[in-house]
């Protein structure tokens, strides 16, 4: 029989589940898709960089930042998919700060470029960094909101669950 308190308590069962729940199919395809990604092209570097022992220190130096990003972006796209409790978008956080951190390093780079060669092609590499971290601090900024805004949906919930 469906008594109010029968539906409170099924509902209140329900918000449980909800909150036990793990990435959405959508999130783990996204996030199966960057881990893949990300270790091909950290593959590919490395072996560039460690078949050619001969490179310039610049280039060197280059091929060990995007091999480290690689390997960052790897770890977390692991990390997502490993984490066996609700991300409530923590996930989104951390992704958008590695792209701000990554997208910077990009934009100091075509920095220098600009600076040392003054060629066309490393004004084009800066603006489209600068675009690029525009966007990703948009992105980080969105994450936050939503991250806090569950964060306190999820203190709401709780506080309901336990006020009975």
């Amino acid at each position: 029989m469906n008594t109010p308190t029968n539906m409170q308590t099924g509902s209140l069962e329900y918000i449980r589940r909800l909150a036990q729940g793990e990435l959405s199919i959508k999130a783990r395809i996204g996030y199966v898709s960057l881990l893949l990604v990300a270790a091909a092209m950290t593959a590919v570097v490395l072996s560039l960089w460690l078949t050619e022992p001969v490179l310039p220190a610049r280039t060197q130096a280059a091929f060990g930042v995007m091999s480290l990003i690689g390997g960052a972006w790897v770890s977390f796209a692991l990390w997502a998919l490993t984490a066996r409790r609700p991300l409530f978008a923590r996930d989104a956080v951390i992704a958008g700060t590695l792209a701000v951190v990554f997208t910077s390093v990009f934009v100091a780079g075509a920095l220098g470029a600009v600076i040392v060669s003054g060629a066309a092609a490393a004004f084009g590499a800066l603006g489209t960094g600068v675009v690029m971290l525009g966007i990703a601090v948009w992105n980080l900024v969105s994450a936050s909101r939503r991250h806090a805004a569950l964060a306190a949906r999820r203190r709401e919930l709780e506080s309901a669950l336990r006020t009975g």
